[in-house]
């Protein structure tokens, strides 16, 4: 089945990652997953030199374990100033969450994700682009 677009999507809790995946699936999304910032710039860098970018990253906020989404953003866009990118998290005061193009994204999505939410942020930042 031919998708509607590649998302990388950045999260390092495991339920996170196991809706996300049935969801963008669900939606007919190709789909791919890390847990942290790091090794989601490794991923999205071998897949745009392989030819086969994506069109959207959405990346958690806060990742005590590994680099999250304010770090993550500034190096993505060294390598790639056209990357659009979403800042996802809980905590809908945090001021990047609030003023997210101010910090290099493009969207933002207040977790926890509801279907209908993703499916329209989805649409808007790849199907209308």
């Amino acid at each position: 089945m031919a998708g509607k677009g590649k998302v990388l999507l950045v999260d390092d809790e495991e339920i996170i990652l196991d809706v996300s995946r049935e969801v963008l699936r669900f939606l007919e999304y190709d789909a791919a997953f890390a847990k942290e910032g790091a090794s989601a710039i490794e991923l999205y860098k071998q897949e745009k030199e392989a030819g086969r970018p994506f069109d959207l990253v959405i990346i958690d906020l806060t990742i005590p374990e590994g680099m999250g989404g304010r770090e993550a953003i500034e190096k993505l866009r060294r390598y790639d100033p056209g990357v659009k990118a979403v800042v996802s998290s809980g905590y809908a005061n945090d001021p990047v969450m609030q003023d997210f193009t101010r910090y290099g994204f493009s969207g933002r999505l207040t977790k926890p994700y509801r279907i209908n939410e993703m499916k329209t942020l989805l649409e808007d930042m790849i199907r209308k682009s």
